[in-house]
């Protein structure tokens, strides 16, 4: 019998979900930085053999929206408990059980298995991490805890050995060639939204998103022309740097990536254009993929 499901992750920011999503599917797909708010769409990871197939669902963290852009993301994090056959929810050593409340409240009531992941055991000790898994437990009494380090990968085999208990029995989902539910465009943009995330300070990242004007792939070779949208002129400014430099040296980066990422030489030409309030536009924020109701 052939075994399918979807295994949503989901999680407040910071706490490792995309590193522990790459883990789990073996591809590089959600990209994992050390800012808060990296991840802002639902994205799909798909695990297949032939006797099973694994949909995983890496979501934005969960947060409290301060405006339009960050609703979205809350809703792609919440439709993941709707349609959840297995929900991982991630939590680490440094965050207290009662952080987002109103979140965990919807986590409770869910009746599909829970696998609570305790990420980031390496710091911390054995005493301060019995004494975590104690309040879970009262926190959420169903859930099955599993102490977790998604970055040196200890215990991630053995959440995926329970995973593949509990999937249901199911014919496939996708077909058995494909490891993502999004188009080549969307990891263009992703990849060159995480060289701006290590690359500039403060607000600048949150500021940004990436459009793909042109995408021509030839056999061995890609032609993509990405636009960098920024909500201000000042942020154009800092974008591109002096002399040009900033922005060189987040397109050589991302340039690297995409090669690495799609194992064809690419030719990259990046632009950056004002576009204000865009994260708080309606129809902005369609346009870049968010889903707003």
């Amino acid at each position: 019998m052939h075994k399918a499901g979807f295994v949503n992750i989901v999680g407040n920011p910071n706490v490792g979900k995309s590193t522990l999503m790459n883990a789990l599917v073996g591809e590089r797909i959600s990209i994992a930085t050390f800012k808060a708010q990296t991840t802002r769409h639902r994205i799909m990871g798909i695990y297949n053999t032939e006797e099973m197939q694994i949909v995983f669902s890496d979501t934005p963290g969960v947060l409290k929206p301060n405006y339009k852009l960050q609703e979205s993301m809350l809703n792609f994090s919440t439709s993941a408990l709707v349609d959840a056959d297995v929900l991982l929810y991630v939590t680490d050593v440094v965050e207290t059980p009662d952080k987002n409340n109103d979140f965990m409240e919807k986590v409770k009531h869910l009746t599909v298995p829970i696998l609570l992941l305790i990420n980031k055991i390496d710091l911390t000790d054995q005493e301060k991490l019995t004494a975590l898994v104690e309040e879970w437990k009262a926190k959420i009494p169903q859930a099955e805890i599993i102490p977790i380090s998604a970055q040196s990968k200890f215990n991630v085999d053995y959440v995926m050995k329970r995973i593949q208990t509990l999937l249901p029995d199911s014919p496939p989902y996708f077909g058995k060639d494909q490891w993502t539910d999004k188009p080549a465009r969307f990891f263009v943009t992703e990849i060159i939204r995480e060289k701006i995330l290590l690359y500039y300070d403060k607000e600048i990242p949150y500021s940004v998103e990436v459009g793909v004007e042109q995408f021509k792939e030839e056999a061995k070779k890609i032609v993509i022309r990405a636009v960098i949208y920024v909500e201000r002129d000042s942020q154009k400014g800092i974008i591109i740097g002096k002399q040009g430099k900033a922005l060189k040296k987040v397109a050589t980066e991302a340039r690297r990536a995409l090669e690495r990422f799609f194992g064809k030489t690419i030719f990259l030409e990046t632009y950056v254009k004002v576009d204000k309030d865009w994260r708080s536009s309606d129809r902005e924020l369609r346009h870049f993929g968010y889903q707003l109701d």
